[in-house]
C-alpha cells in the first residue's frame, strides 16, 4: 500500500500544504511577540485569498494578485489594531469579530469570481538542482512563494534574535509599562507588528486560492487561520520550530489525503480531524496562565495597554 506513494511528491505536496500555514504562522509570532494576541487570522487569510485572487484575475499577473492580498491583509488587521490598542476593546473578542467579518465580506467580494480559474504562478527555474534524481522532485521544483515562506523564516528569526528592532519589540511583549518609560512608543511598534501579520495571513491566504487550489471557494480556508494560531503556540514562540511545527501540520494533510488514494484500511477521519484536534489542545493551553508561561509566552500577550499607566 506504501509503495503506492511516491515519497519525493509526498515531500513536495508537503511544502505545498504548508506554505499557506507557514506565512500565516509566522506572521502571528510577530504580532504576539508585541504582545498582542490577533484571533482574526483565519479572517485576514480569507480576505488575502480573495484579494490576491481578484486581482490576479483582472490583472493577469500573479504577483499583483500576492501583493493585493497582502495589502488586504494589512488593512484588516490595522482595523483589528485601531479597535485594540488605540480604543482598548478586548482583544479576543475583537479577533473573533475580524474573523466573521472576513469571511462575510470574502463571500460577498467573490460572488462574481466563482468557477474562474486564475493565472498560474510559475515555477522557479534552479537549472541543474530540478534535475537531480529525488531531491529535484521534493525540493527544488517549487514556485517562488515556497522559498519565500522560508527565508521570511529566516529573516523574521535574525530581525528577533539580532536586531536592535527586534528587541524592541520583545521588550513591548514581556513588559509593555517598562518599554514605555523606556520612551519607547508601545502602540506604534504593536500596529507595525499588526500589519505586518495582516500582510503574511493575507500571503498565505492568497497562496491558497492562486496556488495550492487555483479557483475561489467560500470558506476555502477551511480553519487554516486557527491552525496557525495553534502552530505559533506548538513552537514556543520560537520562529524555527514555528516552521517545523507547519511542516508537521501540512505533512499530515497530505499524508491523510495520500493514505486515502492509496486505499489505506485506517479510516482517513482520524488524519483528517488531528490538526483540528492538536489545535483545540494547543489553544486550551495557551488560554491559561500556566501554561503560557510554561512555554515561554510573551509576559504581556493580550494584556491592554494604557500609555498613562
Amino acid at each position: 500500500m506504501t509503495g503506492a506513494i511516491d515519497p519525493a511528491l509526498l515531500i513536495a505536496s508537503l511544502m505545498v500544504a504548508a506554505t499557506p500555514l507557514v506565512l500565516a504562522a509566522i506572521g502571528e509570532l510577530v504580532v504576539e511577540k508585541a504582545g498582542v494576541l490577533n484571533l482574526g487570522v483565519e479572517g485576514m487569510m480569507i480576505v488575502g485569498a480573495i484579494c490576491g485572487f481578484a486581482i490576479a484575475v483582472e490583472s493577469g499577473s500573479p504577483l499583483a494578485g500576492f501583493v493585493a492580498a497582502a495589502a488586504g491583509g494589512a488593512v484588516l488587521s490595522l482595523l483589528f489594531g485601531v479597535l485594540t490598542q488605540v480604543l482598548l476593546s478586548n482583544q479576543v473578542a475583537t479577533g473573533l469579530a475580524l474573523t466573521l467579518f472576513g469571511l462575510g465580506i470574502s463571500s460577498l467580494m467573490g460572488q462574481s469570481y466563482v468557477g474562474i480559474k486564475p493565472p498560474g504562478t510559475p515555477r522557479l527555474d534552479l537549472g541543474p538542482l530540478s534535475d537531480l534524481p529525488f531531491l529535484g522532485t521534493a525540493l527544488f521544483s517549487h514556485d517562488w512563494v515556497v522559498y519565500f515562506s522560508i527565508a521570511l523564516t529566516a529573516a523574521v528569526w535574525w530581525f528577533l534574535n539580532r536586531s536592535r528592532a527586534g528587541l524592541t519589540l520583545r521588550a513591548v511583549g514581556e513588559n509593555h509599562d517598562a518599554a514605555h518609560a523606556l520612551g519607547i512608543k508601545v502602540i506604534a511598534v504593536r500596529l507595525m507588528a499588526i500589519a505586518f501579520g495582516g500582510a503574511c495571513a493575507g500571503l498565505g491566504g492568497a497562496y491558497l486560492s492562486l496556488v495550492r487550489v487555483p479557483q475561489w471557494t467560500e470558506g476555502m480556508t477551511a480553519g487554516a487561520g486557527w491552525i496557525a494560531l495553534a502552530i505559533v503556540v506548538f513552537g514556543a514562540w520560537r520562529a524555527g520550530r514555528v516552521l517545523l511545527g507547519a511542516y508537521l501540520f501540512g505533512g499530515v494533510t497530505v499524508l491523510q489525503l495520500n493514505l486515502q488514494a492509496a486505499g489505506s484500511a485506517l479510516p482517513v477521519e482520524y488524519l483528517s480531524m488531528s490538526p483540528y484536534l492538536i489545535t483545540i489542545a494547543v489553544l486550551v493551553v495557551m488560554s491559561a496562565r500556566r501554561g503560557r508561561a510554561r512555554l515561554g509566552a510573551p509576559a504581556s500577550l493580550g494584556r491592554v495597554f494604557h500609555a498613562a499607566s
